[in-house]
């Protein structure tokens, strides 16, 4: 078996974003991977292209979150995520979506892609594999109530109760009642890291020690 980190909050939050995902937007259709944190360069993620671990005597995929992409918005975590699902989707359906090693994705991943609240552009060297969030996604994280999550290193943050008991993704009481279009952005003037949030709040850089400021 494969050794890799998969044990940390990080990982276990992750692996229930995976599943409401599943459920919303591939109608439960996905056979549940591995879900790993490992620093993969040049990549925000992965899936592996066969079943590489065994667990409880069945061979699952895996599929990997670069550790170091963490640090970005958690709309942005999201998008990765869809992005690696519709690879799971396209190789459980044998629909061959990449070539040159798998590094360049071609049109048959960009147009299963973009059913999954994802915007696909072009890359001369990669193909149709520049992923990014659509307003749809935004606003489906808002609802989800997943916009305070921060999973960097050193800034670990997840939704609680009332209780200060860690809620799990998508169990009643993360989802809001009304939508909002748009989220407040902010920005660390260091780092340049970016967060989103649906009210004015007072937020300080993990990596920097500086507060992010509200871009206007």
């Amino acid at each position: 078996m494969k050794q890799t980190v998969r044990t940390s909050r990080a990982a276990g939050y992750l692996e229930k974003i995976f599943r409401v995902l599943n459920i919303d937007s591939f109608q439960g259709e996905l056979e549940e991977p591995v879900i790993t944190i490992q620093d993969t360069p040049c990549s925000y993620g992965h899936v592996s292209v066969n079943k590489i671990w065994t667990t409880n005597q069945e061979l699952r995929y895996e599929l990997n979150i670069s550790a170091t992409a963490l640090r970005r918005p958690i709309e942005e975590i999201v998008a990765t995520m869809l992005h690696e699902m519709t690879h799971l989707y396209n190789l459980q359906h044998e629909i061959k979506d990449c070539s040159r090693s798998g590094l360049y994705h071609n049109r048959k991943f960009k147009n299963e892609a973009e059913k999954h609240m994802l915007s696909i552009e072009y890359n001369e060297k990669y193909g149709w594999t520049v992923t990014k969030p659509t307003d749809e996604l935004i606003d489906y994280v808002i609802n989800k109530g997943w916009e305070d999550i921060m999973m960097n290193r050193g800034a670990l943050h997840f939704p609680t109760d009332s209780s200060g008991k860690e809620k799990a993704a998508g169990e009643p009481g993360t989802e809001k009642t009304k939508a909002k279009s748009k989220s407040r952005k902010y920005v660390c003037p260091k780092c340049r890291t970016i967060i989103r949030a649906t009210r004015v709040v007072n937020v300080v850089c993990g990596d920097c020690n500086i507060p992010f400021e509200l871009e206007v």
